[in-house]
């Protein structure tokens, strides 16, 4: 088994195809590993844009890529060619830090290749969330890549930020810091039909109250105070993702704002659920 760590830049351009803006890819670095977790080898290159002739002002400004960087590169059919060369036939995961660098992937070769899967992709995982496990931060709150190596004691500073060589050379040394075989197995997805069916799903908010997805038990309360159901004094307004309503504990009579958001995933329906009492204001 081996692993490669891939990391990729990209320009947000207009694509004519689709009527509508695309992340084209313009440079790409990756890591190979072997089953110890020694770095095997490494690849690197900047890609030819044929979609966008010019470099966003943020874009250069964030990666130090010049126009003369990319227009030096070869195509993206070129390039993604010699790196599933270059990836070989030994069974390999391939990691990347967070998801969207594999979105963006596929849809290029969508928009450039007009083919809606990847030929070298066949084990996947997202390295975000597996650090952020061992880390043991809040599964609610994605942490960047520096962020996560600082944790780990790596100094993200010794490697050049937001070049896809040195981003995926230092996910790679955070991969090494966590490895563990077994718990790495519950994060490796098999890159079938589901696994691409669920990369272009987009999570969105159920905003109709009587929507059967909605899980009814959510919009109940208990006040924690007396642990006895609260009664919900006024109808559910929908507000920024929320449905919101107040309640009153029948026993002690404290009221409470609560604000509940259904989110429609693919596979699931992600629910969060606040609560902040109200407050009465003094008379001055």
């Amino acid at each position: 088994m081996q692993y490669v760590i891939l990391d990729l830049e990209w320009n947000n351009v207009y694509g004519r195809k689709i009527h509508g803006f695309i992340n084209e890819i313009i440079e790409i670095g990756a890591v190979k590993l072997n089953g110890r977790l020694e770095e095997v080898d490494t690849f690197s290159s900047f890609i030819r844009p044929s979609i966008g002739k010019r470099l966003r002002g943020s874009v250069k400004k964030l990666t130090n890529i010049t126009n003369d960087d990319v227009q030096g590169g070869e195509p993206f059919t070129y390039v993604f060619s010699t790196l599933r060369k270059w990836i070989g036939s030994e069974p390999t995961v391939l990691l990347s830090w967070g998801n969207g660098d594999i979105r963006v992937l596929i849809e290029n070769y969508k928009y450039l290749n007009g083919i809606t899967y990847i030929p070298f992709l066949s084990n996947y995982v997202d390295l975000q969330p597996f650090v952020q496990r061992k880390l043991q931060t809040d599964k609610g709150q994605q942490i960047g890549l520096s962020r996560a190596a600082e944790l780990l004691g790596i100094d993200a500073d010794a490697y050049s930020h937001h070049r896809a060589l040195a981003d995926s050379e230092l996910s790679a040394e955070c991969f090494r810091k966590v490895f563990d075989f077994d718990d790495l197995q519950e994060y490796v997805q098999t890159c079938g039909t589901d696994f691409y069916a669920k990369l272009a799903f987009k999570p969105h908010p159920i905003s109709n109250i009587r929507n059967p997805l909605i899980d009814k038990k959510q919009l109940a309360y208990q006040c924690p105070k007396c642990g006895v159901n609260a009664v919900r004094r006024t109808e559910w307004k929908y507000s920024n993702r929320f449905f919101r309503a107040v309640f009153e504990c029948p026993t002690c009579h404290t009221q409470t704002k609560v604000s509940v958001r259904f989110m429609r995933m693919y596979d699931h329906i992600d629910v969060k659920k606040t609560a902040a009492e109200i407050v009465p204001q003094q008379a001055e």
